[in-house]
């Protein structure tokens, strides 16, 4: 498998179980993938067209069908009412 091929794999994972990186996504999807351009992440401008043109509400469908567990948790501050925070490692 080519090194563009699994950065696409990577890239549309991400779509499907980072929220953050999702939302951003749709708001400016050309501009999130020129981040991770800048970051080190390979595509080919074909690929960066391909992923722009697929029906951004697409991703959020595929999304709320995945096990939340295997969705990366979103931190907002403050925790809503009741929520604790789990950072102390005791649970």
């Amino acid at each position: 498998m080519g090194v563009t091929q699994r950065n696409v794999e990577l890239v549309i994972g991400r779509l499907l179980t980072d929220e953050d990186f999702r939302e951003t996504f749709m708001a400016d999807p050309e501009q999130s993938l020129r981040d991770l351009l800048e970051r080190g992440t390979h595509l080919t401008s074909l690929e960066m067209e391909a992923l722009v043109a697929i029906d951004r509400k697409l991703w959020r469908r595929a999304a709320n069908e995945i096990d939340a567990r295997l969705q990366k948790a979103r931190l907002k501050w403050p925790l809503p009412e009741g929520q604790q925070s789990f950072s102390d490692g005791n649970e």
